[in-house]
């Protein structure tokens, strides 16, 4: 594979690989799971089990586990063949779905601040005319 078709399967097999990362440890659909694993990365006696837990709540961490197993079932090798490529692979590939997330992760706030910002403007408006209407009432 030459190195242009290597880039590209780098950036798009980071998809993938963002988009689970962050849905089971973001979105609402594992939430129960989360929430179990998070309290278990608190609780347990033993060090190894926290840290176990604690993958399941860290999109930087699980991504690396995720990124394993796509390289598992891909085979896909970054600028070198064998270990060499597959090791390259591997930290490229949790770097650039982390950069996805994190522009992700700005990208719904900022829409989520212009939600909150319109709802603002609307009551503003909303009380505004009540006002005018009431005034107008009265007359």
């Amino acid at each position: 594979m030459g190195l242009g078709a290597q880039m590209v399967t780098l950036f798009v097999l980071a998809i993938p690989i963002a988009a689970i990362a962050w849905t089971v440890t973001h979105e609402e659909v594992f939430r129960e799971p989360r929430e179990f694993c998070s309290e278990r990365s608190k609780r347990c006696r033993r060090w190894y089990a926290r840290k176990f837990f604690y993958l399941f709540t860290c999109e930087y961490c699980f991504s690396h586990y995720v990124t394993l197993f796509f390289l598992a079932i891909t085979g896909y090798q970054l600028l070198y063949p064998g270990w060499r490529g597959s090791l390259i692979a591997f930290f490229a590939l949790v770097w650039i779905a982390n950069l996805y997330m994190s522009i992700f992760g700005r990208l719904r706030l900022e829409i989520k601040s212009h939600r909150v910002e319109i709802e603002q403007q609307e009551r503003a408006l909303e009380a505004e005319n009540g006002i005018e209407q009431h005034s107008k009432d009265r007359r």
